[in-house]
């Protein structure tokens, strides 16, 4: 009889395996809470605007692109060039479909949106990278790109302009 069947906390203890110790399991953890607080902070300010793609997508976003890097890492992958390229055309998929385009108005809506999340994927690389500094500082100009740059728009925009 398979050694798994004969005994399961054995085969449960090897899917766990991956967080031997109490640091490895500390740095993962760290690592994915930030991503996902760093996408908060970015959804917040998306959430404020009343827009669709908010507080969840982007801490999705955010945690997803660093799980995206830390398993490999684990796993001892030495490519991280073709990770990143990976998460970098699976948000381009997401961002597009944020994109649309009104054709009796010929206005484009999303544009925003659509860079905002592959800004928050490049945030959530960062932080499986473990450069946690450049990633909250690259999400703090972000955050203000989004917002207070949106009000200066406002103003210098005329009324009649999409």
């Amino acid at each position: 009889m398979n050694d798994e069947l004969q005994n399961p906390w054995q085969a449960i203890e090897q899917d766990f395996a991956d967080l031997q110790d109490v640091g490895r399991l500390t740095h993962v953890a760290l690592r994915l809470l930030i991503a996902a607080l760093i996408g908060g902070l970015l959804g917040y300010q998306r959430e404020q605007a009343g827009k669709s793609a908010g507080l969840r997508t982007y801490m999705l976003v955010t945690l997803g692109s660093a799980f995206f890097v830390i398993v490999p890492q684990l796993e001892g992958v030495s490519d991280m060039s073709r990770v990143v390229q990976g998460i970098i055309t699976g948000i381009g998929f997401l961002g597009a479909g944020a994109i649309l385009k009104r054709a009796e108005k010929k206005q484009i809506h999303g544009l925003t949106t659509a860079a905002g999340i592959w800004m928050a994927a490049a945030a959530g690389t960062a932080v499986g990278f473990g450069r946690l500094g450049t990633a909250v500082i690259g999400a703090l100009i972000g955050f203000v790109i989004m917002g207070a740059m949106h009000r200066l728009e406002e103003r210098i925009r005329p009324d009649d302009a999409p």
